[in-house]
């Protein structure tokens, strides 16, 4: 059994499995959300294909979810205006 120093706290474990990137882009409020949910987009992707590949959820189970999860942030981008943008450059 690891010793106490050894086993990572809850926040050290948090920022381990959920790993953000620094936004890098011009800086907008809007753009800055929008990279965070693209960023969780595709960290639970990630996991949805793990748990496909592992044999814990069916391939359609999986299909289904990101679905789900591509449907909220296609709505992310509209609510926060980016298709208005591109309909009007």
């Amino acid at each position: 059994m690891p010793s106490p120093e050894q086993v990572p706290s809850e926040p050290d474990k948090e920022a381990f499995i959920y790993a953000r990137s620094t936004y890098r882009g011009e800086f907008r409020p809007q753009k800055l959300l929008f990279n965070a949910n693209l960023q969780e987009f595709a960290q639970r992707v990630g996991i949805i294909c793990s748990l496909e590949t592992g044999g814990k959820i069916t391939t359609e189970e999986a299909y289904r979810e990101i679905k789900k999860l591509w449907k909220a942030l296609k709505a992310s981008w509209q609510n926060l205006g980016f298709a208005e943008e591109q309909d009007n450059p």
